[in-house]
This record gives structure tokens, sequence and C-alpha cells, in this order.
């Protein structure tokens, strides 16, 4: 069985588990009292290394990584993420980390509040921004979401280098195909209710969006009320939330080896955030979003409140796909087989904000 790392990143520090055969191990938070709002395992060198966005109210917001699975870690001495000064702005938080493909080995790049892309070339110990989507023509009519104006999904294609795609709450979709210097929506059929014009051109309140594994072309996206899927690398958009007991969640995770294979977590409503029907369920479609299946096996049965945010809910890379998820009420769950069944890892954690999960060995 495979040497699983998992990373949960919460209100008040970071916890690392590990699973060595079939037995899960968990030590004392790091960064304490600190949030983490992201979380990015880079296993494209020769040894692992762990990127942590956290955020002390004391300090502010800062960009850590190590080198040895956690065991230490270092903090720039100069800030990795750190707004121009011609941009009257200053950071607030990290809200994700994503190393590139393997044809960009040392590039990772960091989304931001305010609303911004970042760009490292030394694999994450400094960044510089990428302007162009600072200076889109759009930008001055980007309003933040409940929970600020984040850029909290970045895509890369493992075809092309060039080829960028993010998520701003609540911008919408955006993407390059030129290497960030220059930007286009991408939100064709991608609804936004609670707009007097429903389907604009951006202005989409888009909660995350992830990528199939086996056709790059194919994107998930979890709406403010909807979920879609691409079939042209977001040109366009089709709804396919039926099926569902609701289409309001916040996260979104692509199997990380089968075709056509996503998970989500419902929730009620943007006015009763709490899983859809008060059950705690994973719903995976294994037919690009034809049809979807809960997965509760092994989940707490009785009434449930536990929400799962946008970057609560992940896969490693195993073969059966580890799925995992935390909660606001503190609780983790994992499953070692695709989804099928389930275990808690942990219970009374502070809010879960992050997961991630690898393999880290054989």
């Amino acid at each position: 069985m495979s040497d699983v790392l998992l990373t949960v990143g919460t209100r008040k520090g970071l916890f690392i588990g590990r699973r060595r055969g079939g037995t899960w191990e968990f030590g004392d938070p790091h960064f304490n009292a600190q949030a983490i709002y992201s979380i990015a395992i880079d296993t494209r060198g020769q040894v692992p290394r762990l990127l942590v966005g956290g955020d002390s109210a004391h300090w502010g917001p800062s960009v850590f990584h190590s080198d040895d699975l956690g065991a230490t870690w270092v903090e720039p001495k100069q800030p990795a993420v750190k707004f121009p000064q011609f941009t009257g702005a200053s950071l607030e938080r990290v809200w994700q980390l994503h190393p590139a493909g393997a044809e960009a080995p040392d590039v990772v790049y960091a989304g931001t509040e305010p609303a911004a892309l970042f760009r490292s070339e030394d694999r994450g110990e400094s960044f510089e921004m990428v302007r162009p989507l600072w200076e889109h023509p759009t930008r001055s009519k980007w309003v933040p979401g409940g929970g600020g104006e984040g850029l909290h999904t970045i895509l890369t294609d493992p075809r092309d280098a060039q080829a960028v795609t993010v998520a701003v709450s609540t911008a919408g979709v955006f993407r390059t195909k030129d290497g960030g210097a220059s930007w286009a929506p991408s939100n064709k059929g991608v609804s936004a209710v609670f707009l007097p014009d429903p389907n604009p051109e951006f202005g989409q309140c888009v909660h995350k969006v992830t990528r199939d594994a086996v056709d790059p072309d194919r994107l998930y996206l979890q709406n403010h009320w909807g979920v879609f899927r691409s079939d042209d690398s977001g040109d366009n958009w089709t709804d396919i939330g039926g099926g569902l007991p609701s289409d309001f969640g916040f996260a979104a995770a692509a199997h990380p080896h089968r075709a056509e294979t996503a998970y989500i977590f419902p929730i009620n409503a943007d006015a009763d955030r709490v899983p859809a029907e008060h059950r705690c369920r994973v719903f995976r479609t294994s037919d690009a979003g034809n049809n979807w299946e809960p997965l509760s096996a092994g989940l707490p049965e009785e009434t449930h409140y536990g929400t799962v945010l946008r970057d609560a809910l992940c896969t490693d890379d195993a073969d059966p796909a580890g799925v995992y998820f935390g909660n606001r009420n503190g609780e983790v769950y994992a499953s070692r087989d695709d989804g099928d069944s389930w275990e808690q890892l942990a219970s009374h954690l502070p809010d879960v904000l992050c997961v991630r999960a690898a393999v880290v060995g054989g």
C-alpha cells in the first residue's frame, strides 16, 4: 500500500498525517494559531516540497516551505508574495498555491486576495505578479464574494505551459494561452443567478474548477448555484447539476487517473450552508456529470452540519485513488478505494480550510 502524506490546513494551524502501510499517524500542529488557507505538495523534484500559505493575526500572511515533509520550515527573509507599489494594494491572504506541470519544473503559481496571480520560478521561494491579469479591463467591475475577492483556483494545462486557467470570486473564470500576457473571460453558459443579467461575460461566483485526469480539455466547475462541465477547455459550459440533492456547494475534485470521474460535496443553499439534506455525503460522477451517486459508506448517518469548503476536498495520486475531505466541524475523512468507503481520521480540530494529499513513497 502506498505511503501517503495528508496535509490539513485549519483555522489554527497545519496538521500533517502519514499513512505507512494501512495505519495513519498525525503529529502536533505546525504554525500554531495561524490560519492555513493554502497548501501545495510539489512532488516534481528529487524530494517533495511542501508549500503553505499561512495567515497570522499578528504578523500577517506569508508563504513557507519545507523539504523534509514538515520537520523544518523556511520563511524567506523577504516576503515571498508582495504587491508592487504601483497597485496601491497589500496582500491579505494567499488563497491558492499550485505547482505547474513537469514541463515547467520550478514554476509555482500563487492566487491571492486581493484577486491577483503571482508566478515563481524557484519552487515558491519568491513570486512576481502576473501584471496583465491585474490590469485586465474588467477588473474595476469585479465585486468581492462573501469570503472576499480571492483568486482561489489555478489550473495549468499539462500539454502547454503557456495555458493557465484561473477562477476568481466573484469575477468568474479567466484564461491565458500566452503565458499570462493576455487574459479572456471564460464563462459562457455559467449562470449568475444573483445578477440582473444571469448570463454575463464575467462576474460569476465560481467556487472551484478542476480538470479531468484523462481529457485535459474537460473541466468541472462548482458554482454559486450550479455544477457545470466544459469539453473545450472553458470556451463553453454545460449544466450537469441534475440528479444532485442541491447544486450549491464549494468543493470539486477530479479522480487522479480515471476519465470522466469527479467528486463534489453538495450544500443545502447559500442561505443554509450545511450538507445537503443534512447528510454527510460526497457525490461522484463516473460519466462526466450525466449521473451522480452518493458515497456515504462509513460516513456519519445522523443529522450532520459539517460544511466542506472549496479547498477541503481532494484526491491523491494513488491507485486506487485516495479521496479526502475535512469540514468546519473539525472532522477529517478519508477513502482509500476511490470513495466507495470512508474512515474518520481526525475530529475536534479547528475549522478545516484546506486539504492536500500525495503519495510520497512506496
